[in-house]
């Protein structure tokens, strides 16, 4: 009886629950080490973090959110591995002229809605620039620059990761729906989807193919961070300005830093590819896996990357939270919806209309590792389609 009534009052419970803090880590543990096997995809690895954290189970949640920053800063740095040099600078005059109409229609775009819907200045301009380039690192680029307050910024990339996440779902699908080529889904993939993490994501569970021009392309977009950010640090003031006048409310100037703007890992990709360019032991086979082919250098470097996107992505979905879902409002997310839409179907046209490829549905059509094929840049896909 004695002992019956201690193990009743004593015992721990093991189930992880919101009130058992132990269980809720051991389980947030178990649950990142699962996003590092190579069998777990993407998007698996976000809708788990998003229902651990809808129903109250996260662990970590401050060094997670910090961790996810840097794992996909540093897996984009490790792709930079498998990009020649000389592939970046393919942009050609119809690779610009892509370029530049996406983002100047994705910005008129953002801003005509934003006035429609009364969205704060700021925020319109941090939700056209994360839907125009390259999502939260556009977002996190450009808020230093036009002064943008945490709740912005937070809204912002709220709307983001939302969109990240069903983009990341529907994308493929929709695809092999349209019976788009690899070549034809990585381009539509890198324009139309915001993170380069939900890029990769999305275009890797598509194939191989698809993932090499996406990655080009969408890291080549993301240069464009720079003078987007150097224009939105003029435009903004200038608005606010022209708005305050209508209130007279005073605007404070904004100092531009251009450290503030240029995303570390971007220059480290650069260099991550110009080693690929002029050091060609990083590409040749050398590491033997499972006896059935060679590896390079840039090949393990890939998989690594690989994989601390999909931790990422876990670590992504696990920082939402019912409160942060619902201070987004209608409003913004509308806005954010209707931004990548639009952007999403003249993407998906202009890339059906130019880019040429096939579908590959054989292990012989799949790019082997190590053979000198190398991405192609946005240029490189405006070619008379094939009948």
């Amino acid at each position: 009886m004695f002992i019956a009534g201690a193990h009743r009052h004593h015992s721990v419970p093991l189930a992880p629950s919101p009130s058992n803090p132990l269980a809720k880590s051991v389980l947030f543990i178990l649950l990142a080490l699962a996003c590092l096997a190579p069998f777990t995809e993407p998007w698996m690895a976000l809708l788990a973090g998003i229902t651990i954290a809808l129903v109250g189970l996260t662990a970590f949640a401050a060094p997670s959110k910090k961790a996810s920053k840097l794992l996909i800063q540093c897996a984009v740095v490790l792709l930079g591995f498998s990009v020649e040099l000389s592939a970046i600078g393919r942009g050609g005059l119809m690779g610009l002229a892509f370029a530049v109409g996406t983002i100047v229609l994705t910005l008129v775009v953002g801003f005509s809605l934003g006035t429609l819907l009364s969205t704060p200045i700021k925020l319109s301009a941090l939700l056209s620039s994360g839907t125009a380039i390259c999502g939260g690192s556009a977002i996190a680029a450009t808020g230093p620059a036009i002064r943008a307050s945490d709740t912005h910024m937070a809204v912002a990339l709220a709307c983001i990761f939302v969109l990240n996440g069903i983009a990341l779902i529907l994308f493929p699908p929709i695809g092999h729906a349209l019976a788009l080529t690899q070549e034809q889904f990585g381009a539509w993939a890198a324009v139309a989807i915001h993170d380069v993490s939900s890029v990769v994501g999305a275009s890797k569970a598509y194939g191989d193919i698809a993932l090499q021009e996406a990655t080009i392309i969408k890291l080549t977009r993301a240069l464009w961070i720079v003078p987007v950010a150097l224009g939105l640090s003029v435009a903004v003031p200038w608005l606010e300005r022209r708005a305050a006048a209508k209130t007279g409310e005073p605007v404070a100037p904004v100092k531009l830093s251009l450290s503030s703007i240029l995303p570390w890992f971007i220059a480290a990709f650069v260099a991550a590819a110009a080693v690929r360019t002029f050091v060609p032991a990083v590409a040749l086979p050398r590491f033997e896996w499972w006896g059935d082919s060679l590896l390079s250098i840039a090949d393990v470097l890939k998989a690594v990357a690989k994989r601390l996107m999909t931790l990422a992505l876990f670590f992504i979905g696990a920082g939402l939270s019912r409160q942060a879902i619902a201070a987004v409002g209608w409003r913004p997310f509308a806005q954010a919806i209707v931004m990548w839409v639009v952007i999403s179907v003249v993407a998906l046209f202009v890339v059906r209309s130019t880019v040429t490829g096939r579908i590959t549905t054989s292990a012989q059509d799949r790019p082997q590792p190590s053979t000198g094929v190398l991405p192609h840049s946005e240029a490189d896909f405006f070619l008379p389609a094939e009948p």
